[in-house]
């Protein structure tokens, strides 16, 4: 039986559609360093990945500029659980936005210590990263099996009563076989998608610019896999009214909108934030603008009203026989 999404997470429950994504903004505290930037424009900031002990993360060099995006392999350097609620959580103002823990680990048990530690908390959702292309263990081999997705999501049901987002990695075979799974295992929703598997050459050494020598490519670049995946996910969610944060690649009002039409309920807003930290209100005014353009009263009414073609492409057709 296919679970209903919690309250929290139904389209609307957020005071903007746009979502600080984790790994962009620390722990919610860096940017607020911008003069001019509020953490109350975002809807949510999803904080930084955090695993059951502290992590330094991989070596460098963990950032390297693509054209039209960036590839990064930080490896999930961060404090552990405990210095999280017990530390970094009590600094925040709770009254200026949501605030979405990132869980992350090499093993089940991890994940379920983590998310059970922030049950215990003030935080309002709880993200499940099982898709992280950048880390040795874990992460890239639990997202992109849907079995092993589905024991992730479901472990992490059993130990808390919070909305759970599930972050889907777009580096494997069905992605909407693998929401599938999750929504049975008792995800609320979904955060489409992670970054893609990257790599980069120095030609001179030859050898990987990326000390981990791989890791996630982000940024426009991966845009119009991101909406397709939004797009697939949004088939099976979509029904079940469990919603969906798109991302990848968004930069303005209208990379937020293509996602919204192709299935998002909100926006997230990651990679944009390096080429303008004060990118969230201009897209929240230049998407109100479109709104007002097309009539439309509320942000949700755009979710998953994508126009398909009914016509067949090359790939769908079936083989010529001799």
């Amino acid at each position: 039986m296919i679970p209903p999404p919690r309250k929290a997470l139904r389209k609307g429950s957020f005071n903007t559609p746009l979502v600080l994504l984790s790994g962009c903004v620390g722990f919610g505290e860096e940017y607020t360093r911008v003069a001019g930037f509020s953490n109350r424009d975002a809807g949510a900031i999803c904080l930084k990945g955090t695993t059951g002990d502290a992590r330094l993360g991989n070596p460098p060099h963990r950032v390297y500029e693509t054209p039209d995006g960036m590839l990064n392999a930080i490896g999930l350097q961060n404090p552990g659980v405990g210095h999280v609620v017990d530390a970094i959580l009590p600094t925040l103002d709770f009254s200026e936005t949501r605030f979405i823990a990132n869980v992350s680990g090499s093993t089940i048990e991890e994940y379920i210590a983590v998310t059970r530690r922030f049950d215990d908390s003030p935080i309002d959702a709880i993200e499940i990263n099982i898709s992280c292309p950048n880390v040795k263990e874990g992460g890239v081999a639990f997202g992109n099996d849907p079995d092993m997705s589905a024991r992730v999501v479901e472990a992490c049901r059993s130990v808390t009563s919070k909305p759970i987002i599930t972050k889907l990695s777009p580096n494997q075979t069905d992605i909407a076989e693998n929401a599938r799974r999750c929504i049975e295992a008792g995800t609320d929703g979904f955060a489409v998608i992670n970054t893609l598997t990257g790599m980069a050459v120095d030609v001179e050494r030859r050898e990987a610019v990326i000390g981990n020598n791989q890791g996630g490519l982000s940024g426009p670049a991966i845009k119009p896999i991101a909406l397709l995946k939004v797009h697939q996910v949004h088939q099976v969610a979509g029904p079940h009214g469990i919603p969906i944060i798109g991302q990848g690649g968004v930069l303005n009002a209208r990379d937020a909108l293509e996602f919204l039409i192709a299935g998002a309920s909100a926006v997230g807003v990651g990679t944009g934030l390096f080429y303008d930290p004060l990118c969230l209100p201009k897209i929240l005014d230049g998407m109100s603008g479109y709104l007002d353009r097309h009539g439309i009263a509320r942000i949700s009414d755009l979710t998953g009203t994508l126009r398909l073609h009914g016509h067949i492409s090359a790939c769908d057709l079936p083989p010529v026989s001799d």
